[in-house]
């Protein structure tokens, strides 16, 4: 018993050893820093605790600094132009403060804070190129580290749904509560597609009730534009008179634009095509592809002059100003229901045809940014007093430079009103995938003769129409232009049809 007392002890005695060279190795690792020791510790312990204290206000101050990312603007868009900051380094954002605005080849967009802090970096120049998913801005933001694991998720393509909680595409605000944006979602409604009527354009629930009280064919007033008036004959003095005693009730229209002044420079300019002028390229490009051919008419709309004088009025007590383009636009969404390879499309290699069940009937802008197509959607579903009211809001957008992407895409059909610059023909350019387009001239007080051989004054408008000649040939054209004139020309015509 006590020999294996002892050889315990024995063994103790070797493991407590080896602990002990073992520490006598590391304290000898560690003897040269031995001179540095006492400078440490001969600061004053004041200091220390002023330091340390010194050193965690700084860090509570100081939030997370998060790289605000371009987030997936969709249509296939992977590059964008920075047009314009309205922030710079040192500002301070709330969140759906206005970042930058940038334009793709399709619309503009404007991009909105989603964080409240201080903008610590500006990533680009403006007219720099922006790639998406790349950052936008560094933001100090004001909030935890969680925030920073949200934006890495809500930033990706994968979540591009999100996108209109905290961007908006130019014109249509998209800062709403999530209330909203539940309503919307139950409803199937898009957010860029609704005009929000709340504090900087935030949309709020009576926007979306609004919206779905449209959809159902319900009138609302919408953003009075100006139009073209045609050509009548001047009023006699006593109307005159009359018509300046009277009050009038109607905005006082504005003074037309100043053509500013030419300034000769001297010296060669190359710059770089951007945005709508870079999509136009493409399109042009592939449209003149296509073998167009062109057929041309006069349609006398005497009688739709008077049903727009007498439903004008009408119109203007429902907060709509109705012009002509209605008419146009609604007698070709009837011709359609008629020959519906119109309305159509075909595939690159031409081998497929797809007729289109909506009738989403464009109008070519010109515009601040060049030429823009919006179009209205389902045509074949709306009024004569619906199309006026969409028209209304498009022309609206048009003017203030802030048409998107929902009015932009989609289109099926197209008309070009080349008469309200001054145009009487034109060939129009079809604009791929489309099939057709027409282009409307001026209307002008021309001498035709009646039915009894008389001479009278009649309101004359040429329209161009052109079509893709690998799919539809000159007799179908021609009788889809027959029957719109028959429509225009005889409006009461267009009773039998209507839904």
């Amino acid at each position: 018993m006590a020999a294996v007392t002892r050889g315990s002890f024995s063994v103790l005695r070797q493991l407590l050893s080896q602990q002990y060279r073992r520490r006598c190795f590391r304290l000898q690792n560690f003897r040269s820093d031995r001179t540095l020791q006492p400078l440490i510790f001969r600061c004053d312990r004041n200091l220390q605790m002023f330091g340390s204290r010194a050193l965690h206000t700084a860090i509570v101050s100081q939030g997370p600094i998060v790289q605000f990312k371009l987030s997936d603007i969709g249509e296939g868009i992977m590059e964008v132009t920075v047009k314009e900051w309205y922030v710079k380094e040192g500002d301070k954002v709330s969140q759906f403060d206005s970042i930058c605005e940038v334009q793709s080849d399709k619309a503009s967009v404007t991009i909105t804070s989603r964080y409240d802090g201080v903008i610590k970096k500006l990533y680009y120049d403006v007219d720099a190129t922006a790639l998406v998913g790349k950052p936008l801005v560094d933001i100090e933001t004001e909030s935890s580290s969680e925030v920073i694991q949200e934006e890495d998720v809500v930033e990706t393509p994968a979540m591009a749904r999100e996108e209109h909680t905290h961007q908006e595409i130019k014109g249509h605000k998209t800062q709403a509560t999530p209330a909203v944006r539940r309503l919307a979602m139950e409803n199937n409604i898009k957010l860029s597609e609704v005009v929000g009527t709340g504090k900087d354009g935030r949309i709020l629930k009576e926007d979306i009730l609004n919206y779905l009280a449209r959809q159902t064919g319900a009138i609302l007033p919408p953003t009075p534009f100006q139009e073209i008036q045609t050509p009548g004959p001047a009023p006699a003095p006593a109307a005159a008179a009359a018509a300046t005693a009277r009050p009038v009730s109607t905005p006082a229209t504005k003074p037309p634009p100043t053509t500013p002044k030419p300034v000769f420079i001297g010296k060669d300019i190359t710059e770089p095509l951007k945005g709508f002028s870079k999509a136009m390229v493409k399109t042009m490009t592939a449209a003149l592809k296509i073998p167009h051919f062109g057929y041309c008419d006069e349609v006398d709309l005497s009688r739709l002059v008077a049903v727009r004088a007498e439903l004008r009025s009408v119109a203007e007590a429902r907060g709509v100003k109705l012009s002509y383009m209605p008419f146009f636009i609604k007698a070709a969404s009837l011709g359609l229901l008629q020959f519906p390879i119109l309305n159509a499309s075909v595939d690159e290699g031409c081998q497929n045809i797809t007729y289109k069940a909506s009738h989403n009937i464009g109008l070519a802008m010109d515009t601040s940014q060049g030429l823009l197509v919006p179009n209205v959607k389902n045509v074949q579903l709306l009024s004569v007093m619906e199309i006026a009211q969409e028209l209304n809001r498009l022309q609206a957008l048009g003017a203030a430079g802030q048409l998107g992407t929902g009015e932009l895409s989609g289109g099926t059909f197209t008309l070009s009103n080349i008469g309200s610059i001054g145009g009487t023909y034109t060939k129009p350019v079809i604009l791929p995938p489309e099939v057709a387009i027409g282009a409307l001239g001026k209307i002008q007080i021309l001498p035709r003769f009646d039915a009894n051989d008389q001479v009278v004054r009649a309101h004359i408008m040429n329209v161009s129409w052109s079509a893709d000649h690998r799919i539809i040939d000159g007799a179908t054209m021609c009788r889809f232009s027959n029957l719109w004139k028959e429509y225009l020309e005889n409006p009461a015509s267009m009773m039998l049809d209507l839904k």
